[in-house]
């Protein structure tokens, strides 16, 4: 018999961070199921408790047969009983024109030809004879074909039952895949069924009997399993081996077409494929220049292979997030993440970003520190409030939303010691100072709050709007495929649609707020999307007051504000703005405390240091081929510059007097550079513009 073929199913990981393999981890505001497994619903249905169901009646018009099936079926869900197909009626012309659906209860059992066993089980049917039944007939209208209820009937023989018991009958009775894959798990270690029931219980926070089915429900799974499993494990190698093979052809014939493109994998002492990576020309270029921050989610991984799956984000000058690469991943080992990490580095020809942007992971962690020595490692703080729900609602209940809010509070202060302080007077006020999570989030607090990550360049990679772009790529990408070849073609789509589109992708300029010449100014070069976040800093600059410390020191606090108040440090001679709140170095966006002094020093204009290339309007991250083949001619000049100026960045800023002497040489050396004569014989295109080489 030919088995159907299996789609390639991505579910997030539920592996806690902890490191505790009996540790679930459910995510906050999982509610879709775009070829993703997602959470389950509590009570086991599609349709949420607030939706309005009317009792059906006769003339009713639905578009399919299958709506008017769903319809009839919360309708029953909610009045007590369930329903099944009965019988269909079809013709040559209209195909089938009539379904009708009936109560469970309807009909009688006809009885069987008793099995040869000695002690047969004598099963006692619930069929009672209810007439309880909705009818279907199919007409077409104008050419559209509808159906509509030509029989009903509400009249029941029997008990209806209510919410607590209707759940219970087969129909409304499931195991998601999420929770399938929680059942082998325990399975596979030597858990009995009545006990992975209570776990699911304890893990979900429901009381007992409450889970959306039942142990027998569970024992069956089990079972089916173990008779199927044997079976697939082989299937699912041999298919994998295909699979892995069809992906490295893929992946030869786009190296064909693109010659930026870089692909590398791993193989077993078989010789069997084991971890892969690809990279495409058009992401390794904008690397480039948008390079400086990167995100590696590990989100989810395959269920079909057992694979994991990483992708690499940049964010561009729109604040959106684009492709990078991507890894699939045999196992979750810091083994695994070093040779990914290589890998990516290896495709970017050496470059490394200076922050990576990650989930919780202690192989992930160690990976980094080893192959990323001189990258700022950061937990992204969406991730550590994904898991938040999982690690402590059960034990806090009531408490909870207090927690919360209160822990997001404490996420966002800017002081070290008022973070430690204000962390030992939280865990301590909800009694959770033993809790391992509350250990794990500790230990990892030089990654995750703002206190300590501060000084780190991130990009306004944690913002909203960047992680919701990010998580819509995913989505583009994550819908069920049979094969890898396939997802690399997904893959493949979405990233040359983000590169290559050619309508129109800015976002809207905001009106003019101010009539300081500054914001004319940064309109003219910021991109709309860092214009707009300047802009908000420079109507909000005006509501702050300056106190000059003397030395070129200036105290900066808001007019009715008591607390907040920062240090600002003007250096003349380099036109340098220096502020205790670290926004520049953060986002590289000017805060408005640095603003308020430009403002009060005459600046009509912002000095262009502070116009960094990843955020002007001319760096596009839409490529021609023009642009294309001109940046592949020059690859091995722009690495070689790129090094050289990547490695000078990081040493001038070990301290002030580095920082001031290369930034005054670099000037010198501009302007003899403009100075000097153009030629033609080198030319390289950053953006839309072009510009001549010396």
């Amino acid at each position: 018999m030919t088995s159907k073929p299996l789609n390639n199913i991505w579910i997030r990981r539920q592996q806690c961070p902890c490191g505790d393999w009996k540790c679930y981890i459910k995510y906050e505001g999982d509610d879709q199921t775009t070829g993703v497994s997602e959470l389950v619903k509590t009570d086991g249905t599609t349709s949420s408790s607030s939706d309005v169901i009317f009792t059906p009646y006769v003339g009713q018009i639905f578009k399919t047969d299958d709506e008017a099936f769903e319809y009839y079926c919360n309708f029953a869900r909610k009045n007590g009983f369930s329903v099944r197909k009965a019988r269909s009626t079809e013709s040559q012309n209209l195909g089938v024109y009539r379904r009708d659906f009936v109560c469970y209860r309807s009909g009688f059992n006809q009885p069987r030809k008793k099995a040869n066993v000695e002690h047969p089980r004598d099963r006692k049917s619930v069929r009672c004879g209810c007439d309880a039944k909705l009818y279907l007939t199919k007409e077409i209208v104008d050419g559209i074909t509808q159906w509509y209820v030509s029989q009903f009937s509400n009249i029941h023989n029997h008990e209806l039952l209510e919410d607590d018991q209707v759940r219970l009958l087969p129909a409304y009775r499931k195991i998601q895949e999420s929770d399938q894959e929680r059942i082998l798990l325990l399975t596979k270690a030597g858990f009995p069924v009545n006990r992975i029931v209570k776990v699911l219980e304890l893990e979900k926070g429901v009381q007992p009997g409450q889970l959306p089915f039942i142990e027998k429900d569970v024992r069956n799974f089990v079972r089916t399993c173990k008779k199927t499993v044997q079976e697939n494990d082989a299937m699912l190698t041999e298919r994998k081996e295909l699979d892995m093979l069809a992906l490295l052809e893929a992946c030869r014939e786009t190296s064909q077409r693109d010659n930026g493109f870089a692909y590398n994998y791993t193989t077993d002492e078989s010789g069997k494929v084991e971890n892969f990576s690809w990279a495409y020309g058009d992401s390794i270029r904008a690397f480039s220049v948008f390079g400086d921050v990167v995100t590696f989610e590990t989100t989810y991984r395959s269920i079909t292979y057992n694979m994991l799956l990483g992708v690499w984000f940049g964010i561009d000058n729109q604040g959106k997030a684009f492709l990078l690469g991507c890894a699939l991943l045999q196992d979750e080992t810091s083994q695994s993440f070093s040779w990914a990490l290589q890998t990516f580095v290896q495709f970017l020809r050496g470059s490394h970003p200076q922050t990576i942007v990650t989930d919780i992971d202690s192989g992930l962690r160690d990976a980094i520190t080893t192959e990323l020595p001189n990258s700022k490692h950061v937990i992204s703080i969406w991730h550590v409030l994904s898991k938040l729900s999982s690690w402590f609602s059960l034990d806090l209940g009531l408490q909870y939303p207090e927690f919360k809010t209160e822990f997001e509070l404490l996420c966002h202060l800017e002081n070290i010691e008022d973070f430690e302080n204000q962390w030992n007077h939280l865990v301590s006020r909800f009694g959770i100072e033993s809790d391992k999570h509350v250990a794990l989030l500790f230990s990892y607090r030089a990654s995750w709050p703002v206190a300590y990550i501060r000084g780190y360049f991130l990009a306004r990679t944690m913002t909203i709007d960047y992680m919701k772009s990010m998580d819509k790529f995913m989505k583009t990408i994550l819908n069920p495929h049979s094969s890898f070849k396939n997802f690399f073609d997904q893959v493949s789509e979405a990233t040359n649609v983000a590169f290559h589109k050619k309508e129109k992708q800015l976002s809207s300029y905001s009106p003019m707020k101010t009539s300081l010449p500054l914001e004319e100014h940064a309109r003219s070069v910021l991109s709309p999307y860092a214009f707009n976040a300047l802009q908000q800093e420079i109507v909000l600059c005006m509501q702050y007051a300056t106190t000059d410390m003397a030395n070129g020191s200036y105290l900066v606090r808001h007019y009715n504000k008591l607390e907040g108040e920062c240090l600002v440090i003007w250096i003349p001679d380099t036109e340098q703005v220096h502020c205790s709140c670290k926004e520049y170095e953060h986002s590289g966006i000017l805060c408005r405390h640095s603003l308020r002094v430009l403002v009060l020093k005459n600046y009509f204009q912002i000095p262009e240091k502070y116009f960094p290339l990843r955020w002007r309007v001319d760096t596009s991250l839409v490529l021609d081929d023009h642009v294309m083949t001109t940046q592949e001619g020059n690859d091995e000049c722009s690495e070689a510059f790129n090094s050289l100026t990547s490695t000078l960045y990081s040493e001038c800023l070990i301290s002030k007097d580095r920082f001031s002497y290369v930034h005054k040489e670099l000037n010198q050396i501009l302007e003899i550079v403009r100075s000097m004569p153009v030629f033609d014989e080198v030319t390289l295109d950053l953006g839309p513009n072009t510009v001549n080489d010396l």
